[in-house]
């Protein structure tokens, strides 16, 4: 199969189908942008040098060390971002006008990931990110019970 931005082996991949595979989409699987593809060329050739040979790439470990600088409470150091389909990270969150929320748009490709926090509580962090918003949230098992700890504009890069 083509080249994967996700880094994920699309022969493997139980959303290959959806997908439709960055090469064969011009890096917009399930119909959508892709956080990634703005570094990666859908057809297997990096646009951007200072990615090329990078493992994670730059625009990961930025991303990483811009949610490490928020130093919310019991997240241990996040050491790691994966490509993930939005409706994987995407909770409904009640606001308190009682207004039920999804921050990002199911069908992108956004960079995410699940910490477990440092208190030991049942609690977890769970981590999004687009170009322009970090997100922060707590929740339990199975997503149980989602608050926005943090919702900010992402830096300048």
């Amino acid at each position: 199969m083509g080249f994967s931005i996700c880094g994920l082996d699309c022969a493997k991949c139980d959303y290959r189908e959806a997908c439709g595979g960055c090469a064969a989409t011009e890096g917009r699987p399930f119909g959508a942008d892709c956080i990634l593809a703005r570094c990666c060329h859908a057809g297997g050739h990096s646009t951007c040098d200072q990615c090329a040979d990078a493992k994670p790439c730059r625009y990961i470990a930025e991303t990483i060390d811009e949610f490490n600088e928020l130093h919310v409470a019991d997240m241990p150091k996040l050491t790691g971002l994966n490509a993930l389909k939005g409706s994987i990270v995407n909770l409904e969150y009640t606001l308190p006008s009682g207004q039920a929320v999804k921050i990002f748009d199911d069908d992108r490709i956004i960079l995410g990931n699940q910490v477990c926090k440092s208190d030991h509580s049942e609690r977890c962090y769970g981590l999004a990110a687009d170009e322009n918003y970090l997100l922060v949230c707590e929740f339990g098992e199975g997503g149980a019970d989602p608050e926005i700890v943090i919702y900010k504009r992402r830096r300048n890069r």
